[in-house]
């Protein structure tokens, strides 16, 4: 089948990941969920308003394995993609193991293009039989993540996440990865500028009070 006929292609959603209203992905589609299928079954598929975000919530999630399960190989992060009350798992590992060129339990870093890439690009061939995409709208899909080709990102965040993709049953739950002390501290150094000459604690506790307020700032933003 082309894979421009899926469900998968059609809803901008190549890692066919389940809708749940308790997911909060960046760039849902209106309404979020596909129609109910023309050849019958239920509607359960996110749906994207384009290709590329649809890229990054496959990505995102994969990331969230790492990040907040500790898995970082091909064996453990499919595993938990496509588990065995659904599908064939030991056949969906040797798969992308083969796709990647990779063992599958060969150690992945999935902050870096070099690993990320290739794993995306292998869950999205067997998801929809395929990849119809070109190099272009898979690496804009992950530099919506902050992976780009330059390097590891220094960042990546993910949306909250309730639940694992269209293949998996097990349920995740991913949190917002916050930016860093340090560049809190960068962006209120202006601000921090005028303490000099302060008396010790206090100086600390407007520190301490600004870090605090661009921090929370950045949590309010949405994924």
């Amino acid at each position: 089948m082309d894979p421009r006929q899926t469900r998968g292609y059609r809803n901008r959603n190549p890692g066919n990941i389940d809708h749940l209203p308790s997911n909060r992905w960046q760039g849902l589609a209106d309404p979020p969920i596909e129609a109910p299928p023309a050849g019958g079954g239920r509607p359960r598929f996110a749906r994207f308003v384009s290709h590329e975000y649809g890229i990054r919530a496959l990505a995102a999630l994969l990331t969230t394995y790492q990040d907040r399960h500790g898995l970082r190989t091909i064996r453990g992060i499919v595993a938990r993609w496509a588990p065995g009350s659904e599908n064939d798992t030991e056949a969906y590992i040797a798969a992308v193991a083969r796709r990647m060129d990779r063992h599958p339990r060969a150690m992945l870093d999935l902050h870096t293009h070099a690993d990320l890439r290739p794993l995306v690009e292998a869950i999205i061939h067997h998801e929809i039989g395929g990849n119809p995409y070109d190099r272009g709208t898979i690496d804009a899909g992950l530099r919506l993540m902050g992976v780009t080709a330059q390097g590891r990102a220094a960042v990546v965040r993910s949306d909250t996440v309730r639940a694992a993709a269209g293949t998996a049953a097990a349920g995740v739950a991913a949190t917002a990865v916050v930016q860093p002390m340090a560049e809190a501290a960068a962006q209120a150094a202006p601000a921090l500028a005028a303490l000099h000459g302060l008396a010790p604690w206090l100086a600390a506790l407007i520190v301490i009070g600004v870090a605090g307020w661009f921090i929370w700032q950045r949590l309010r933003r949405p994924a």
